[in-house]
């Protein structure tokens, strides 16, 4: 076997891992952005956990067979960029505000998530929901709420007696 058909192998593994251990993977056509364009969305990406990486498509299309996934396959045509985030939602945010900031230089194709594939109106739908953190603070809100208002009908119980007993001190003296 030639050295550059392992190379390819070796590059085809590391996207196959890297698949594996992202929460989601958007696929983007990147066709007119510059350079400073890319290297400022590559800092956005580092910043927010996720990794913006331009691979082969013949090479992302084996990698995605190779899991079993043909649904990419027209979706990987022309200049395509990958990201992969480190949850559910920030990849495709990213790629979806980097989509409005660097107008028709970037166009979102589809997404996978959860072993699924998600097409372009998915993935923008994805971008619009809230992480897994911002679920959980709302959640732990929403039951702290009840505890907090308990708390505030005992203070304003126990500061209406105690006004009670300071009037009722009052007229006495």
């Amino acid at each position: 076997m030639s050295a550059n058909f392992e190379a390819k192998k070796v590059v085809v593994e590391e996207i196959i891992n890297k698949i594996k251990s992202a929460k989601s993977v958007v696929l983007v056509d990147y066709n007119k952005l510059t350079v400073a364009e890319v290297s400022e969305l590559r800092n956005k990406c580092r910043q927010a956990n996720c990794e913006y990486k331009v691979y082969k498509n013949t090479l992302v299309r084996k990698a995605f067979n190779d899991l079993g996934f043909k649904d990419f396959d027209a979706d990987l045509n022309g200049p395509t960029a990958i990201a992969f985030g480190a949850d559910e939602t920030v990849a495709a945010k990213l790629m979806t505000e980097a989509a409005k900031t660097y107008e028709k230089k970037i166009v979102v194709k589809s997404a996978f998530v959860d072993n699924a594939y998600v097409d372009k109106a998915g993935a923008k739908a994805l971008a619009s929901m809230p992480s897994r953190e911002e679920l959980v603070a709302k959640m732990l809100g929403s039951m702290q709420a009840p505890v907090a208002n308990f708390a505030g009908v005992l203070n304003n119980l126990l500061s209406g007696i105690v006004r009670v007993l300071n009037g009722i001190a009052q007229k006495q003296s």
